[in-house]
């Protein structure tokens, strides 16, 4: 997590820690006041599960909250590479179907772009 993240990730904990003392919500999350203590100077980050309470307690869903550090999710890969195995295990008439289809949505992309360029 780069610099900007973790200062982010700081102001986050602190505002989820609201009034409260380092002790009680680190016992609320079952966790050290030692835990919180470095979480808030950026020298540790919070767990998978420490990190989604404390965006809840923030007001923030996960992926609001990664999306404010700027810390991008893992790409969802394996829903493609299982759909390109499927793919190369079907019927040749299959894959053509899917192939048109593929083609059509390419050329009204470029059909669709070029009117964009026509209008400005």
């Amino acid at each position: 997590m780069d610099l900007e993240a973790r200062k982010k990730l700081i102001e986050v904990v602190k505002m989820a820690r609201a009034s409260m003392s380092q002790r009680a919500f680190g016992k609320l999350l079952g966790v050290s006041a030692t835990a919180v203590q470095l979480w808030e100077k950026g020298e540790s980050i919070p767990d998978t599960q420490n990190l989604a309470n404390i965006a809840a307690r923030a007001g923030y869903t996960m992926e609001e909250l990664l999306n404010y550090l700027g810390v991008k999710p893992l790409p969802q890969s394996s829903d493609v590479n299982q759909i390109v195995k499927h793919i190369k295990s079907m019927p040749l008439n299959e894959v053509a179907i899917i192939g048109r289809a593929v083609m059509d949505r390419l050329a009204a992309a470029v059909e669709a772009s070029g009117d964009e360029a026509k209008a400005s």
